[in-house]
């Protein structure tokens, strides 16, 4: 589970009102900021290595979808929104996955988080070739998830259930390609977890969230 951009503002700020208000700022700033972010990265890292909190929702149709109903197979699960920009960049990416690799054990699941619901979601499904399943997430999930504050936010969850790789924000195509074949080739008896590599220390901090690093 993605540990809340919301939490990574509090740190930050309690660590320059203390300073501020102690005259201390100019001297231990970079050390303890640097000190902190490596906090939240070790906290993001061991969130990522849990299940997936388990949910149900619906598609377009109505029908009813579970997450655990695809236990046993790589799942990238996509929290995006019609109105986001980097979202429409990655949904050619994640339909391209979805036809070559669904043989193999792949299943992409998109869930948006748009405020107007299937009244913005299926006019923009109806204008593309989205060729896995959309689901309309809720404030539930929203909380399962920490608290997506982030578009677009995906998680890789390995055949096993547990959350493999997250990625807040756009990152590059072949990124999401290397990471989906490492966990394809997993055997599925194999209990590995992997973690994205932590990116520099004030990463979680200043970093945009439609940064495609």
């Amino acid at each position: 589970m993605i540990l809340p951009s919301r939490f990574s503002r509090q740190v930050f700020t309690l660590i320059v009102l203390t300073l501020a208000g102690t005259g201390l700022w100019w001297w231990s700033a970079p050390k303890l900021m640097h000190v902190a972010a490596r906090k939240i990265l070790e906290f993001r890292a061991s969130e990522s290595r849990k299940t997936a909190p388990d949910f149900s929702l619906r598609d377009a149709t109505g029908r009813t979808v579970r997450l655990s109903d695809y236990r046993g197979r790589v799942v990238l699960l996509n929290f995006w929104a019609t109105w986001c920009p980097p979202c429409k960049i990655e949904i050619p990416w994640f339909v391209e996955f979805q036809n070559r690799y669904q043989a193999e054990g792949l299943t992409v699941l998109g869930v948006s988080m748009d405020d107007d619901g299937w009244k913005a979601v299926k006019p923009f499904l109806a204008d593309r070739n989205i060729n896995y399943t959309i689901l309309l997430g809720n404030e539930e999930v929203n909380q399962l998830y920490g608290g997506i504050d982030s578009l677009p936010t995906t998680l890789l969850i390995g055949r096993d259930g547990r959350t493999e790789f997250y990625h807040s924000g756009l990152i590059p195509r072949g990124e999401y390609q290397t990471e989906i074949l490492q966990l394809l080739t997993q055997k599925k008896d194999e209990t590995r977890i992997k973690s994205r590599p932590a990116p520099p220390a004030f990463d979680p901090l200043f970093r945009a969230s439609n940064d495609p690093r």
